[in-house]
């Protein structure tokens, strides 16, 4: 473990943990009060040299927003990369895409994609299955552009990481074509918050407290199902999916939604590459700026999505020859 880590670790637990844990009155969770403080909690990067920002972007007439992050002349790598739709944490309660910055920064320049950060609606203002809704109707935005599902890549963090395992699932129901791969950082699997770490890793847990999980879930489910597959994806039918790659810290208390999702997929017939980081914060990804950590799970990320999408074109242009010789 570095150095950072441990301070990041320390820091953590002292100034942020506290806040996670619902009030003794209700178990209410102060929704406000987290929000305010998560905007000034994650400082925006520098975008590194050659790459630009366009900020609230909207897809078309709809009412999608999100901002992009690519290169400074577009054309001069226009159809030859990857493209990263990417769903940001929060609990489906805050946060947003300037605070996962750090994330979207390091994959558009590591992996050499375009990348998309959607600005879902939030609950409770947009309870389940906004967040689901929003991303479907971006994902389908994308290949609308023009942009082959061959060189999109749909990733996120906690409950974004849920949320993009959840569109996955949507979009195989619904006869879409599939995205090349997933990324997914901690990924919020199982909001009926049934896994064992929730107990176990409470304690070691640098940011939450396990029984923050239920409360949160609530905000975002209201009246319905915590098993609902699209809520859940833990409880889906999981075959068809794409490759996957997923990360997760061995002492976060969420660690058991991405070991059981990974099991079930791999019994469903997935491709799952699934690295468990020793003692890392939960989605410790965003702290990119400080934990050496963080970039090194990124790297990987990065090199998944450049070989995935890779061989997802190069399949689809064998496919496509091999119907024309029939």
């Amino acid at each position: 473990m570095s150095w950072q880590n441990t301070a990041l670790s320390w820091f953590l637990r002292r100034r942020f943990k506290p806040h996670s844990k619902p009030h003794s009155n209700g178990g209410q969770i102060d929704i406000a009060a987290i929000r305010k403080r998560a905007q000034g909690f994650f400082p925006s990067p520098k975008l590194s040299p050659g790459w630009r920002r366009h900020d609230r972007y909207r897809m078309g007439d709809s009412s999608l927003c999100g901002e992009w992050i690519e290169p400074s002349d577009p054309e001069s790598s226009a159809g030859t990369q990857p493209t990263v739709l990417y769903l940001h944490g929060g609990g489906y309660y805050f946060c947003s895409p300037r605070t996962h910055r750090p994330i979207t920064y390091a994959l558009a320049a590591g992996a050499q994609a375009r990348v998309f950060a959607l600005d879902y609606r939030l609950a409770p203002e947009y309870p389940f299955p906004a967040a689901v809704d929003d991303a479907l109707a971006a994902y389908r935005a994308l290949l609308e552009q023009g942009i082959s599902h061959t060189s999109i890549v749909l990733a996120g963090d906690s409950a974004g990481g849920g949320l993009a395992l959840a569109t996955l699932v949507a979009l195989r129901d619904a006869g879409d074509l599939l995205p090349a791969a997933a990324v997914v950082f901690s990924p919020w699997t199982d909001l009926a918050a049934t896994g064992p770490s929730l107990v176990s890793n409470t304690e070691r847990d640098a940011m939450f407290h396990g029984a923050s999980i239920g409360a949160a879930a609530q905000i975002y489910l209201g009246d319905a199902s915590a098993t609902d597959p699209l809520a859940s994806p833990l409880y889906a039918d999981l075959h068809g999916l794409p490759p996957l790659l997923i990360q997760a810290s061995d002492s976060e208390v969420l660690r058991d939604d991405a070991l059981r999702f990974a099991e079930r997929a791999r019994e469903a017939g997935a491709e799952v590459q699934l690295e468990t980081w020793p003692d890392t914060p939960h989605a410790w990804q965003i702290f990119a700026q400080w934990l050496p950590e963080a970039r090194t799970a990124l790297g990987h990320a990065c090199v998944f999505i450049k070989r995935s999408t890779q061989r997802s074109s190069l399949a689809a242009v064998e496919h496509r020859h091999a119907n024309r010789s029939l």
